[in-house]
């Protein structure tokens, strides 16, 4: 701090590179102020345990606030098992599209599985901690199904792409062997983000507090608690966003450029209003999802309340899921219909 105050006052410092200097001498101030230098707020090489922020201290709320998330945690598991008991039933939906959808079901199942329990739980208890292993644990299955979900809805806007714009080679194009290369694909590049997360996280000894911004443990929460906030860290936060955020919403938005390209060359309105309405659930999902995603990391940015982050979360990680089946069987009618004769086998 001296050395900026002694670079401000003196005009024989005021050269490009004492000017340079400065914001240096700045962010390691700030780096240090963040990060004081005593053991008991810093050196958590043993920690055990975090604590998560509940959704609200109202103690006269948490058995509303229990059956509310029990209810959508069942309506969820229920709905996307159904659509993948149905999938899975009837040989006419045995095609790529209602495969790469039974997957994102199935992931939409683990990432609720993940998060929820533990809070109903924490809730029924009037618990707000987690341990250190347990903490690091529901980070890594989070991150590999939540990315699972994000590389599903690329390869199902590819799907999409093929379908309408080379419908005479789809089925040519999307062969089994591909659509089985696709979801494994998807599965192991969802495996090393959550890999790749956990050693960023293991490689950190000190933490700026214990206290989770969140009420399960949000990889972003996390790298934010981490101390130090080094420029490789940095570095290494933002090509982890580059690589599993830009590049699926690139791809998502190259496929939807092509296949309103080919749509609006349809010389009829019937014609073009068909080619729309079989991509239209597949949009409507991926709003969704990267809409309370961004809503959610963006409002953790922005806000310092941490009630708006967990609520902002509960969007992306409880919502989501749960409304996935009903947008998906409300509007297409094969999936109704598979249901029907699901039910009718069943009855």
């Amino acid at each position: 701090m001296l050395i900026i105050l002694a670079v401000s006052s003196n005009l024989n410092f005021h050269t490009p590179m004492y000017l340079l200097l400065c914001p240096l001498f700045l962010n390691l101030f700030s780096f240090f102020e963040r990060c004081p230098n005593n053991t008991e707020a810093q050196h958590r090489t043993h920690i055990s345990e975090f604590q998560l922020i509940s959704l609200s201290e109202d103690v006269d709320l948490q058995p509303l606030l229990f059956g509310l998330f029990l209810g959508m945690y069942l309506v969820t598991v229920l709905g996307n098992l159904l659509i993948i008991l149905a999938v899975s039933s009837d040989p006419h939906l045995h095609t790529p599209m209602y495969l790469f959808l039974s997957n994102l079901s199935l992931a939409d199942i683990c990432v609720i599985s993940t998060t929820v329990p533990k809070m109903i739980v924490d809730i029924q208890t009037h618990s707000r901690v987690i341990s250190y292993v347990g903490c690091l644990t529901q980070m890594s299955i989070f991150a590999i199904f939540a990315c699972m979900d994000d590389m599903l809805l690329t390869v199902m806007a590819y799907d999409r792409y093929v379908a309408i714009c080379y419908p005479l080679h789809y089925l040519v194009i999307m062969n089994p062997q591909l659509c089985g290369f696709l979801v494994l694909v998807s599965f192991l590049v969802s495996l090393l983000d959550s890999q790749l997360h956990n050693l960023i996280i293991l490689q950190f000894t000190n933490f700026k507090s214990v206290e989770i911004s969140n009420f399960f443990c949000d990889p972003s929460q996390l790298l934010n608690l981490a101390c130090p906030d080094t420029f490789f860290n940095n570095i290494l936060k933002y090509f982890l966003g580059a690589i599993y955020g830009l590049f699926p919403i690139s791809g998502i938005l190259f496929s939807y450029y092509k296949i309103i390209s080919s749509i609006l060359r349809i010389p009829s309105s019937g014609g073009r209003y068909k080619a729309f309405s079989t991509c239209g659930s597949h949009l409507a999902v991926v709003c969704l999802f990267y809409g309370t995603g961004f809503g959610a990391y963006l409002g953790s940015a922005v806000s310092h309340s941490p009630r708006k982050v967990v609520v902002a979360s509960v969007m992306y990680t409880v919502v989501t899921p749960m409304l996935n089946p009903f947008i998906y069987s409300l509007r297409n009618r094969n999936i109704k219909s598979a249901l029907r004769r699901l039910h009718s086998r069943t009855v």
